[in-house]
């Protein structure tokens, strides 16, 4: 089994109080926000059954997702739209939603340890290839991007744009999906640049 704190402690020894763990998701939706958390766990915390918020069900992601809020010394979560995604790109958009979710935090981090990214500060920071199945900080962070952007999904988005599933399928290239966006053109924050290809296939539908 994986120590998801080995980082941790290598950094705590070294006197590195407060280390946030950075993550994002919904970099491959066709719909909404890319979604980033900045997570400051306390030193020496053990959160039992946190790992990469892919490999957990909802019901546990949720469950964790109340303890980390509970337990973490600071969260921030940070947002880039389907306009900036469209404008910078979907690479550069989940850099600039991890950056706010960092700015957002109100106690300052001594490092960054991040899901296979930089981010656009000056801390010192760890990447690290599958960090939310490497480290308990990212993994909790990915837990709370991962719940948040879900419950905008279940919630405001799907209240704002009802026919299109948003709900079920969290902005994703499902078939249902798929099929609403051709039926009903795109909403404000489908993101554009994901949609050629669509479009493609609209032309040879009509």
């Amino acid at each position: 089994m994986t120590d998801l704190l080995k980082h941790e402690k290598e950094y705590w020894e070294q006197s590195y109080r407060y280390i946030a763990g950075i993550d994002e998701v919904g970099r491959g939706c066709l719909f909404g926000d890319v979604v980033a958390a900045a997570v400051i766990l306390p030193a020496g915390l053990v959160l039992e059954g946190v790992d990469d918020s892919k490999k957990l069900s909802e019901k546990k992601r949720e469950a964790l997702y109340e303890q980390i809020l509970d337990q973490a010394v600071d969260v921030s979560v940070g947002y880039a739209d389907a306009e900036t995604i469209d404008r910078i790109n979907i690479k550069q958009a989940a850099r600039l939603a991890m950056k706010r979710a960092v700015l957002g935090l109100s106690v300052a981090p001594d490092v960054l340890f991040i899901d296979a990214e930089k981010v656009d500060v000056d801390l010192p920071q760890l990447s690290m290839i599958k960090g939310d199945a490497s480290s308990q900080s990212i993994a909790a962070a990915s837990i709370v991007a991962k719940v948040t952007r879900d419950l905008l999904c279940k919630g405001e988005w799907e209240a704002k744009y009802p026919e299109y599933g948003i709900a079920i399928h969290k902005g994703y290239a499902t078939k249902l999906h798929r099929e609403q966006i051709l039926a009903l053109g795109p909403t404000p924050m489908h993101r554009r640049s994901f949609l050629k290809n669509l479009e493609v296939v609209q032309e040879t539908l009509f």
